[in-house]
């Protein structure tokens, strides 16, 4: 019996072992580069400037932070929501930028601790705001529902307004120029984005619902098995919200957290 639990204790060790010299943080370390899954299409978090290929935001400053933390230089990879999560399982990227803590995703891959939240509102047409008070009036078939593919306002929308027309459109393109080309009647997204296309689209509006929507942490994806990956992670989460560096880099942008 003493044998069977040394051997177990030796084949444990072993593989931790190996699961640390696997580990994605001694890769970044040994290449000198972090390289981040980023959408580039989530104003204010991440926004890419296609004339310079370069990428702006709070996602970016938050990033940028981390690998200059490790000591190391970032690379931002393009990538879109609906392969958000195979880029980080497939090794394309070490880490993504923000995503919303959800339990589909956390089948597959890892989450860091969250150092943000968000909650969801409805956006229509600002001349359309007098047939709209809260969400139920969105669920009837007379209504179309505009959602991107991937993300978790898609399956949001299909939850919220069953009874709805439900318009799921791939990246690139985004759920809100299906509003502002009047080829749906209502998306529904953070109130972090919210904000920016009302105030970038004048012709855009909040419907002032009663209660917003789910709320909802946001953190990094990583991958799910590297346990020292993660725990890295985490701990410079910790002491970056402790440092107040979270709190600095969202009023930097305009940012209001949901709780």
């Amino acid at each position: 019996m003493k044998r069977i639990l040394l051997s177990l204790f030796l084949l444990c060790s072993v593989f931790s072992v190996q699961a640390a010299e696997k580990s994605r943080l001694h890769s970044i370390l040994d290449s000198g580069v972090l390289r981040v899954g980023t959408t580039g299409d989530w104003n204010p978090m991440t926004m890419k400037d296609p004339a310079t290929n370069s990428y702006r935001g709070f996602d970016i400053d938050v990033t940028t932070e981390l690998a200059k933390d490790l000591g190391v230089q970032v690379e931002y990879i393009a990538t879109d929501w609906k392969t958000l999560v195979n880029g980080v399982t497939a090794n394309k990227y070490d880490i993504t930028g923000s995503a919303s803590l959800n339990m589909s995703r956390a089948k597959v891959a890892g989450y860091s601790e969250p150092y943000f939240y968000l909650a969801f509102v409805p956006v229509v047409q600002k001349r359309d705001l007098d047939k709209y008070s809260d969400w139920s009036d969105f669920d009837n078939e007379q209504v179309k529902v505009a959602a991107t593919l991937g993300t978790v306002q898609e399956k949001m929308v299909k939850d919220f307004f069953p009874n709805a027309k439900h318009i799921v459109i791939e990246a690139p393109a985004r759920d809100f120029q299906e509003l502002l080309a009047k080829r749906a009647d209502v998306s529904v997204t953070s109130n972090v984005e919210a904000a920016t296309l009302v105030d970038k689209f004048s012709q855009l509006a909040i419907v002032p619902v009663k209660e917003q929507r789910r709320p909802t942490p946001i953190a990094m994806l990583l991958p799910q098995s590297d346990q020292v990956w993660i725990n890295y992670i985490n701990h410079w989460v910790e002491l970056k919200k402790t440092q107040g560096f979270f709190k600095r880099t969202a009023e930097k942008w305009g940012l209001q957290t949901s709780q």
